[in-house]
């Protein structure tokens, strides 16, 4: 195997080699890279006793302290990119270029968890004579984070780096399928100094899951995944009285007007619903075209057939996704969709093994919007309905049952604008295919693409993982006294 067995990290150490195991698959050629301990419910009380533990020594210390930390942890990561894209690239098939690009966003969530000292300072006021209120953050206690594959590493850093600077100990529960990377989080945590017990890794399938949801000992509990699974979690998380932000997929509507430029469009597009292989809940969905802009798509598959399988595009996770998305493919052409740009035909290029996950990109164009179904594909998977008018295109966004993200394609800033405050989504983009928003700006959608309040990036996440204390003051004055008293 390339990589070393994947251990469970609990109180600073490696453990949990003796349990049952699963294959750790690589999908760019199809071999068991790894193995992934699937943990039992011992273990999690191991973990979550190790972080209570831990907890009030690690509460007391000041934010500026814990920051400190997160410093030269930043700095440890920027050393090893190379090395972290590698893994991530090896466990989850993203190129090296996407996979750089992860852990460069890694190191910006980082940059802003750092910055809490700065941001927590909290509120004074006097309000009355004599009497003065403040507010204070204060950490959770031990707190949970349930990733998923398609980020190994920059979706642990949307939780990890702030709830620990925010005064909490975490435990991370990674994707089975792609555990190796945060291995590499734990070892350079150790490295940056980070106490025993602060962070933890439990490693296991859907049963870990159900027991972080399930255990007394975890106040919050955030999770990132499919829809389906996201709303068991909330339900289950808040059943138990816990704090739960679980966030779904998407399914984000691109509405194109004739005026838009066709160069920046298709580009954008393009790159915005193959890239990661359209593995992420922010990539372009449908277009939803308004008006005559067949010069705009006659341009996105020229665009589309420049990205190749094994040369700029990498696999799918595994091969049981992809035979999903070849199934998808294959209802709407026999519903009467039109394949513009056929994936299944597509062939592995460059250096790529023929055993790999590959797929090529895709683009399905519907002549009835009513027969494109509204499940996400989570595959490099662009489809197109066609509108008469703006009011049209704005109907069957707000149609969708997800929300994550939805972007208006014009010159016309009045029409940018309508978009923008009508469409139904909590990220929206103008000119722009994967409009997530930058730090301080906080990740997060509506409507069945989140469950729960609040954002969990940015500002949102300081919400999510502290709760608010006032502290309200009155003392007794003083006679007055002097040096003749």
């Amino acid at each position: 195997m390339k990589y070393e067995e994947v251990s469970n990290f609990i109180n600073g150490n490696f453990a949990g080699n003796n349990l049952h195991r699963l294959d750790v698959t690589s999908p760019l050629n199809g071999k068991v890279i790894s193995t992934v301990p699937l943990s039992t419910a011992s273990d999690l009380d191991q973990a979550v006793q190790a972080a209570t533990q831990a907890f009030p020594k690690w509460a007391a210390l000041t934010s500026k302290k814990r920051a400190e930390v997160l410093y030269r942890y930043r700095t440890l990561v920027e050393k090893n990119t190379a090395l972290i894209a590698g893994s991530i690239h090896d466990e989850n098939g993203k190129t090296i270029n996407e996979a750089t690009a992860e852990v460069e966003k890694s190191i910006e969530l980082t940059e802003f968890a750092c910055s809490i000292p700065q941001i927590t300072a909290g509120e004074i006021m006097k309000v009355s004579d004599g009497v003065v209120c403040r507010t204070e953050y204060t950490p959770l206690g031990v707190v949970a984070s349930i990733c998923p594959f398609n980020f190994p590493h920059m979706v642990p850093h949307w939780t990890v780096p702030n709830a620990i600077a925010l005064g909490n100990c975490v435990i991370l529960k990674p994707s089975e399928k792609v555990p190796v990377t945060a291995m590499k989080m734990a070892e350079m945590l150790k490295e940056a100094g980070l106490p025993d017990g602060v962070f933890n890794i439990v490693n296991g399938d859907k049963t870990m899951v159900e027991a972080i949801c399930d255990h007394p000992g975890i106040k919050a509990v955030s999770f990132v995944g499919s829809t389906d699974i996201a709303k068991v979690v909330y339900r289950r998380a808040t059943s138990n009285l816990k704090r739960c932000l679980a966030l779904g997929g998407a399914k984000n509507h691109l509405i194109v007007f004739p005026d838009a430029d066709p160069n920046m469009t298709a580009t954008d597009i393009t790159a915005s619903f193959s890239g990661t292989s359209g593995q992420r809940c922010m990539a372009a969905s449908v277009m939803v075209a308004v008006g005559d802009v067949k010069h705009i798509i006659d341009k996105l598959c020229e665009e589309t057939r420049k990205v190749i399988p094994g040369k700029n595009l990498g696999p799918i996770i595994s091969s049981e996704s992809r035979e999903k998305i070849i199934a998808y493919i294959t209802r709407a052409e026999q519903s009467g969709a039109t394949i513009l740009v056929d994936g299944r035909k597509a062939k592995v290029e460059g250096d790529a093994d023929e055993n790999g996950f590959y797929f090529g990109p895709t683009i399905i164009e519907y002549s009835d919007p009513s027969l494109m179904p509204e499940e996400e594909v989570f595959g490099p998977v662009f489809e197109i309905v066609h509108v008469k008018n703006p009011d049209e295109a704005i109907q069957i966004e707000n149609n969708s049952p997800y929300g994550n993200a939805a972007s208006a394609f014009t010159q016309n800033g009045g029409l940018a604008d309508e978009i923008a405050s009508r469409a139904s989504a909590g990220m929206i983009g103008v000119n722009i295919g994967v409009p997530v928003p930058r730090e301080p700006f906080s990740f997060g959608g509506w409507n069945d693409s989140k469950f729960g309040a609040g954002d969990l990036t940015g500002r949102g996440g300081i919400e999510f993982w502290t709760q608010l204390k006032k502290v309200t003051t009155k003392w007794k004055k003083q006679e007055k006294t002097d040096w003749m008293s």
